[in-house]
């Protein structure tokens, strides 16, 4: 079994590949997108200045995107002793700096963490999570949140939030300009085939970066949920809070977005269920989750 050092070594050379990952899936699509304007050069030039911007972006105010989307607001120990005072505790256990504190007024039952590492993180958690549940079952939400601080996991997901969403704009503009574009490439010989290869790639890209993005959230959910119950040393508080989750009559996180889903302990449009959404999903089901931790 891997030791938690070894996860956060991980998580950051996995950091890096998923850039270069990303840089080259970007590449290519400013590449294609430049042939068909007869200025390859210039194309790759855009593509390469966008997604360096966009990644140094995610890496330094990605969380403020994530937290402004989310509608979360600042909280004060005055304001919320309880979760202060629970997150407070489970940061000296962790070792960890104690991250900044949000509050996301929402009826659902959600939480998430963001920041580029364990000294610039924050911590935001929905109204409804404070108002039902107890406090065993705050600290086990807490303390997989703090996991995923620990683990390195906030600066990987945070950036494939921006990441994808470039790749999804500059793929939206490549299908567009090629069905709506004019001009003579399609009529010059190999035309044809580049326009067809350009709209594979336009349609294929972001499928592929958001299959990366499912598989990278998925794993670690589990990780963060038994590396959150080592911490509280209470895996039965996570497992409650998994359940009550689950059960809850507001499903949906009405702020939560795709680009910022993955980020939550549990799939916040979470509307529907069936074998599509399941595929599709950010997180593992809920219901394995808590088979794992109850075997605990």
């Amino acid at each position: 079994m891997q030791t938690v050092y070894e996860r956060i070594n991980q998580n950051k050379t996995s950091s890096v590949i998923l850039i270069v990952l990303f840089f080259i899936i970007i590449s290519a699509l400013g590449y294609l997108f430049g042939v068909y304007f007869r200025f390859p050069i210039f194309g790759l030039a855009f593509a390469f200045i966008i997604s360096t911007a966009m990644a140094l972006f995610s890496f330094y105010d990605g969380d403020s995107v994530a937290l402004s989307l989310s509608g979360a607001k600042a909280a004060t120990k005055k304001q919320y002793p309880e979760f202060y005072n629970t997150v407070e505790g489970l940061s000296i256990a962790a070792g960890l700096q104690m991250p900044k504190l949000y509050v996301i007024e929402e009826n659902s039952i959600n939480a998430f963490a963001t920041g580029r590492d364990p000294k610039h993180a924050s911590l935001a958690v929905t109204t409804g999570a404070l108002k039902k549940l107890k406090r065993v079952e705050l600290e086990g939400v807490v303390g997989h949140e703090m996991s995923h601080i620990k683990n390195y996991d906030i600066r990987m997901m945070m950036l494939v939030m921006v990441l994808v969403g470039v790749i999804a704009m500059l793929s939206d503009m490549m299908l567009r300009t090629f069905m709506y574009g004019r001009g003579d490439r399609d009529r010059d010989k190999g035309g044809g085939i580049l326009i067809i290869v350009g709209l594979a790639l336009a349609i294929l890209a972001p499928i592929i970066a958001q299959l990366i993005k499912f598989a990278i959230s998925r794993k670690r959910e589990f990780l963060a949920d038994a590396d959150g119950a080592l911490l509280t040393r209470y895996p039965a508080g996570l497992a409650s809070a998994l359940t009550k989750i689950k059960n809850d009559d507001d499903k949906i996180v009405d702020a939560a977005n795709k680009a910022t889903a993955h980020l939550f302990i549990e799939n916040p449009l979470r509307a529907h269920e069936g074998w599509l959404n399941s595929l599709f999903d950010t997180h593992p089901p809920i219901d394995a989750r808590i088979k794992a931790l109850k075997a605990m």
